[in-house]
């Protein structure tokens, strides 16, 4: 196995470990992920969902690529997206209460950013992800990185981001 592919193997046994943590912790406090999902178009729900037992956990997955399904799946309202772009504090925040809301979940995970090669501008270059937490109604956060790499270098930091961050914060509760 080249140095490549036992880099890889590395970073899958990582990720699946860090998914069996966030599994444990919420299973222990009784509670159920739900995600929202833009510029990682699922990723985030594919990680979890491929952990044996994560129905225990794992309630469902929004993919809301465009505005429209923002709008139409999550309530995000248009003119917050209007004002403040996609890629904003504003959308991910509505896009994780949005997400509580349509589902039966109580802890949430958003993101939406610019994965590229496209996209980008100067306030908001390529990497940029806004992510969005919600723990019930009463806890909101909200998080922007800039994240290197290409498309899939930006997606995989993101997932591996958000999931690290939800451990955190539901370890904490």
């Amino acid at each position: 196995m080249g140095s490549l592919g036992l880099e890889r193997l590395v970073e899958v046994q990582a990720l699946d470990t860090l998914l069996t943590q966030l599994g444990l912790a919420l299973t222990a406090r009784g509670l159920k992920l739900v995600t929202a999902e833009s510029c990682t178009g699922g990723l985030i729900a594919g990680a979890c969902t491929s952990i044996a037992g994560s129905s225990d956990w794992f309630e469902r997955g929004h993919v809301t690529y465009s505005n429209e399904a923002k709008t139409e799946q999550l309530g995000v309202p248009a003119e917050v997206i209007e004002r403040h772009g996609a890629v904003s504090r504003e959308v991910a925040m509505a896009m994780a209460l949005g997400a509580l809301q349509h589902s039966r979940a109580q802890v949430a995970v958003a993101v939406t950013g610019i994965a590229g090669p496209g996209g980008g501008t100067p306030a908001k270059p390529i990497g940029t992800v806004w992510f969005g937490f919600a723990i019930g109604q009463d806890f909101v956060q909200t998080e922007v990185m800039l994240f290197p790499g290409d498309r899939g270098q930006v997606r995989a930091a993101t997932v591996k981001h958000a999931l690290v961050r939800l451990l955190s914060l539901v370890s904490q509760r």
